[in-house]
């Protein structure tokens, strides 16, 4: 039996893994711990490098470091996302049939993308499975059981591989990618899987007709090979003993369906159907040879086939005279498939642990993260909602000097709550501290403003950059267009760009309140004694301390402050709500494949903050109704109230004091957010920054080995040849361009050499008629000439004119002249003039040129000796060359008194 073809493994190069795996989990998983991936990070490395050392081991424990190495890919691709615009690995990987073939096209490929990672090692995985398969002891079942299994897995990776190869690729990949030849691939992986089973079934001394019909199924496994590894496009690409070796097999498995049909039929005493079908079986295995050569390998069944038909023949004819029927009249053997494409499994490996098992996938951390957002907007949305309206309330106190005015009303110089507001300002640090907070304010937006802005000019000479070599170098810049990788990096620019200038604003309003509340935020900060002195004196209503109106307005402000309380704890339980979220994300994932983040976070917000709404809005009644009835209550103790001084001055500034009160604390919220704000933005810049560099430099490291292999190809690039050298400078002669002259000869040089003397003629050569030639009418060549002219010709050998010493002349008319072959007997030869011209004798070369007067034009030879043009006297000298004598037009002659047309 043939051995089975086993495919070749792709070369790969090792690659830094854990620099930039660590660098994306740093800038994206804030929350993740170095501990929970710096050990993962080191072992990963080690296993991609395990498994180019281990790939060469055609043994089992080989394929479970492959298996591991991918499966691991696998669970990293929804966590740590390889790919040009996110973490940026370059993988390059050799075509498995470079070596010994002369198929064309890209034999390296480099790409930064864990998917054509993935792919690259299917494909090895698979032409592991056949070296594996090839390798086994196929004499035993083991063996067997063992290469049928590796086979149909190597099948189904082969097969997989072609439906997603483009999709994962998203270029044009190696010829060893093709779909079509990953299709060749995973037929011939099935055929061989298909072989396995017939030999396991021989061993096995099975039926003859089961194991006619897998042998009849093995030759048509192999013919669906045959057929596509013989595509135009791919068919240079197989080593050179494959397509013999599968011609060889799918023809030799035919003849052992027929030789095991044979078998059949001898038990059913069908001896004439048995002979025709070991005839067929025997001229099968004969095209077999023929077609494997050195590969075929059926010589033994070819023995087996040859006895059992002389056999059966001889038995026939002395024995059983059946009649032997037509091959075609036979009943169809029919097929036995058993042989099946395996699944792809996930995961490959029963060992297999994620080694990132601690980071969650990146669909669920971006679900979390946009998750966290939303809840963030309700957050201070509604905690906003209780500020605006606990700022409300205040100033409507403030405006109304309460509840200042209740207690001036018992003759204090300073109102008791004016010196706990002024004594807590003091405490939080009081003007000065303000003034810190805002003049950090600037510095603080001005760096990450800067690093903003660095990091979009990066993209911009980027972008630039590859724009330039792009319309330089056209269509050979086949590198992804930096616009599309860069566009999620300037999203987020962009969108920490919106942020900075809503922040710049912010910081406007917040400058501008401070200006108008500063003097009485200054007045605050001072000691008790100076705060007195600068309030003017009061005088004491002792008689309204205990009127009802002063009772109610006390009342109403108790309700103020049992609303300020429960708002406290309203914000608290917003900022506080605790949700089991991740579990809903990770089962949408487990389940559907993909995250519906939008859904399954309003349904899970709405579900815990629709209550606390709800307890916003009914404390932002009730302070609408209680606003209303502390005015109306303020009213009537403004018109009770009797003043013996300018009270009028001491309430507006008891209220421009309490208002700095609320204001200083507002600001000082504000600018401590501010500042907390800027400070927690600047890492976030500084990560998109570092993204932003790791991309150019990449890009930049991919542009200089791009720059490199096109300036290695302009190089070798074979140059124009150079211009013809002219005549004047030693080049050789050129043809003219005119059409009218193209068979004409080249002016001889101005320096002509001196003409030789004409030559001693017989007078009879020159004074006998001339002979005139005939076509002949029988042979179709025109008949011998008179042998009286020296210019006259006869037949010679096809193609040569020889001249008359016998050695062949140029021209291949077929004439000879009629001198003997050797000097000495007949005419001597005579020496040619200047200009003669060997394919006409009667037309001599112009001697400066093809034009000169008395010279006829070429290819129109004179009609008789006088005509007008004809050159008196002719080169000879005083005797004029002799012509032809006037013909009518004959059959083969383009003008009269011309040789016959095969003379041209």
């Amino acid at each position: 039996m043939a051995s089975f073809i086993c495919v070749q493994l792709k070369k790969t190069y090792e690659v830094d893994l854990v620099k930039p795996l660590r660098t994306f989990i740093q800038n994206t998983y804030n929350q993740a711990s170095p501990d929970d991936y710096n050990q993962a990070l080191s072992e990963f490395n080690k296993l991609r490098n395990a498994m180019i050392t281990k790939s060469v081991d055609k043994h089992e424990s080989a394929l479970e470091v492959l298996y591991r190495y991918y499966d691991q890919l696998a669970a990293i691709e929804n966590k740590l996302p390889i790919a040009e615009n996110q973490i940026r690995v370059q993988f390059k990987w050799r075509d498995a049939f470079d070596e010994g073939s002369l198929f064309s096209g890209k034999r390296n490929l480099a790409i930064a993308s864990g998917a054509y990672e993935k792919v690259c090692i299917l494909f090895n995985i698979a032409a592991l499975q056949s070296q594996i398969a090839a390798a086994q002891n196929h004499d035993n079942n083991d063996g067997l059981k063992l290469t049928v299994k590796l086979f149909q897995q190597a099948c189904g990776i082969f097969g997989h591989l072609k439906d997603i190869v483009l999709s994962h690729v998203q270029q044009d990949p190696t010829p060893d990618l093709s779909p079509d030849t990953l299709s060749a691939l995973s037929a011939l992986m099935l055929a061989q899987a298909q072989e396995s089973i017939y030999r396991k079934a021989t061993q096995d001394k099975m039926k003859e007709a089961m194991i006619a019909k897998l042998s009849y199924q093995t030759s048509e496994l192999y013919s669906d090979a045959m057929k596509l590894m013989q595509l135009g496009s791919i068919r240079d690409l197989w080593p050179k003993d494959w397509l013999p070796t599968v011609v060889m097999k799918q023809a030799a498995f035919h003849a052992m369906a027929e030789y095991y049909q044979s078998c059949v039929a001898q038990q059913s005493k069908s001896y004439g159907e048995e002979i025709a079908r070991l005839q067929h079986a025997q001229e099968l295995l004969n095209a077999s040879q023929s077609r494997g050569g050195t590969t075929f390998s059926f010589k033994q069944e070819l023995a087996k086939v040859q006895r059992a038909l002389e056999t059966a023949t001889k038995d026939n004819n002395f024995i059983y005279h059946d009649k032997i029927p037509d091959l075609k009249s036979l009943q169809p053997i029919g097929k036995a498939v058993v042989a099946k494409a395996a699944p792809v499994s996930q995961p490959m490996s029963a060992k297999f642990t994620d080694l990132f098992e601690k980071i969650v996938p990146l669909p669920v951390h971006e679900a979390l993260t946009a998750f966290e957002n939303r809840k963030s907007q309700i957050v201070s949305m509604e905690a906003g909602r209780l500020r605006n309206a606990t700022e409300l309330m205040n100033s409507v106190l403030a405006s109304l000097n309460l509840p200042a005015a209740l207690e001036d009303l018992s003759g204090e110089r300073v109102p008791h709550s004016l010196l706990e507001k002024a004594q807590q300002i003091q405490e939080l640090g009081g003007l000065t501290k303000l003034d810190q907070l805002m003049s950090d304010l600037p510095d603080l937006l001005t760096r990450n403003r800067e690093i903003l802005q660095e990091s979009i000019k990066a993209l911009d000479d980027e972008e630039k950059s590859d724009q330039q070599l792009r319309e330089q170098f056209k269509e050979r810049w086949s590198r992804t267009p930096s616009a599309s990788l860069t566009k999620p990096m300037r999203e987020e620019a962009m969108k920490y760009k919106s942020i900075l200038d809503t922040a710049i604003q912010a910081d406007h309003i917040v400058k501008g309140k401070y200006d108008a509340h500063k003097n009485a935020i200054f007045l605050l900060s001072k000691p008790k004694g100076e705060l007195e002195a600068a309030l003017p004196a009061a005088s004491a209503a002792a008689s309204l301390q205990n009127s009802p109106v002063v009772k109610h307005l006390r009342e109403l402000l108790e309700q103020v402050n049992t609303i300020k309380a429960e708002r406290d704890v309203i914000e608290s339980e917003i900022k506080d709500a605790k949700f089991d979220i991740s579990s809903k994300f990770f089962a949408a994932l487990a389940t559907e494949g993909m995250i519906n983040e939008e859904s399954i976070s309003l349904s899970e917000l709405d579900r815990t903050y629709t209550p606390l709404r709800e307890q916003v809005s009914d404390s932002i009644h009730r302070q609408e109704i209680l606003l209303s009835q502390i005015q109306n209550s303020n009213t009537e103790f403004s018109q009770a109230k009797t003043s013996n001084q300018s009270a009028a001055q001491r309430e507006t500034l008891l209220k421009d004091l309490a208002a700095g009160f609320d204001s200083f604390m507002e600001l000082k919220g504000n600018l401590e957010e501010g500042t907390q704000f800027y400070n927690d933005l600047t890492p976030l810049l500084v990560r998109l920054q570092t993204k932003i560099n790791d991309f150019c430099f990449a890009r930049k490291t991919e542009k200089d080995e791009l720059m490199s292999d096109l300036q290695k190809a302009i190089v070798n690039t074979p140059s124009q040849p150079p211009p013809i050298t002219p005549r004047y400078q030693g080049g050789p002669a050129q043809p003219t361009q005119d059409s009218s002259s193209a068979a004409a000869p080249v002016p001889a040089p101005r320096n002509a050499p001196p003409r030789p003397p004409p030559p001693a003629v017989p007078t009879a050569a020159t004074s006998a008629p001339l002979a005139t030639t005939t076509p002949s009418t029988t042979a179709g060549t025109p008949s011998a000439p008179s042998a009286s002219l020296p210019y006259s010709m006869t037949p010679s050998q096809p193609g040569h004119l020889q001249n008359p010493y016998g050695q062949p002349n140029f021209g291949g008319s077929g004439w000879q002249a009629p001198y003997p072959s050797h000097p000495g007997q007949g005419y001597p030869l005579p020496q040619m003039p200047a200009g003669y011209n060997p394919y006409n004798p009667y037309m001599s070369y112009p001697p400066q040129g093809q034009n000169q007067p008395g010279y006829p034009q070429p290819g129109h030879p004179p009609q008789g000796q006088n005509q007008p043009g004809y050159p008196q006297p002719g080169p000879y000298g005083q005797q004029p060359y002799p012509y032809p004598p006037q013909q009518p037009p004959q059959a083969g002659y383009p003008y009269p008194g011309y040789p016959p047309q095969q003379y041209h």
